[in-house]
């Protein structure tokens, strides 16, 4: 039975793979934008001093980054493990109880509508050709070799959120004294209805929806950080 996977097999990345990486750069770009222009907003309701609210969008833009890209590789790295778990486990029952898998393969097409003795030549003739494989991917909707890599999600997350919150920090901090609050709300409308447009866009959803949710989040968001800062 063929239960090694070729190099290449191991290390060539699926569309899912791909589009998790981007989702995950979307995410973080959309936290980055919010939780900047938070903390912009309240400081600069709070002072008015050019200096104290760079710092404190930069501080805030680090620390969302960072945080945003150590939480997607614990997260990611969870999720390769749990998976290669399920393969090693699939892989001993492939050697102790192999007509059990065959069974449970026979299971799967007759569930699609296959007669039972299709089913199992169908069965048998997968776990001839490609054992570990079909039964991870029929039993867990799995491909076998392709795991989620911690370290790209995790920059992906790194560099979206550093690139969102940039949006909001430059708006306040270098436009004009008098243009700062209209500026900083402009930049982040426009951002925030990018993430959504692209979130609807990668997760096939309803764009216009995507759009005006997020475009309501940010006003929402502006809003309290604004009050907040004026409390003190």
């Amino acid at each position: 039975m063929q239960l090694t996977r070729t190099k290449s097999e191991k290390t060539k990345q699926t569309m899912d793979e791909k589009l998790n990486s981007l989702r995950a750069g979307v995410l973080g770009s959309n936290d980055g934008i919010l939780t900047v222009v938070g903390v912009l907003f309240s400081v600069a309701a709070a002072t008015t001093n050019q200096f104290t609210i760079f710092i404190a969008g930069l501080s805030d833009l680090l620390a969302c980054a960072f945080s945003m890209a150590s939480g997607e590789y614990a997260s990611v790295s969870t999720q390769k493990d749990t998976e290669k778990a399920v393969v090693e486990k699939e892989r001993q029952l492939l050697k102790t109880d192999f007509e059990g898998e065959l069974h449970a393969v026979q299971r799967h097409y007759m569930t699609l509508g296959v007669t039972k003795e299709t089913a199992m030549a169908i069965a048998r003739d997968l776990l001839t050709k490609k054992p570990l494989a079909t039964v991870v991917s029929i039993k867990y909707d799995m491909q076998l070799g392709h795991y989620m890599n911690p370290w790209d999600a995790a920059f992906a997350s790194l560099f979206s959120a550093s690139a969102g919150g940039v949006f909001p920090l430059l708006a306040m901090t270098f436009a004009p004294a008098h243009w700062q609050w209209p500026a900083t709300i402009i930049a982040v409308s426009v951002a925030v209805a990018l993430t959504g447009y692209l979130s609807a866009v990668l997760g096939k959803g309803n764009v216009k929806t995507a759009v005006i949710r997020n475009v309501l989040v940010g006003i929402v968001t502006m809003f309290i950080h604004y009050y907040v800062g004026t409390l003190f």
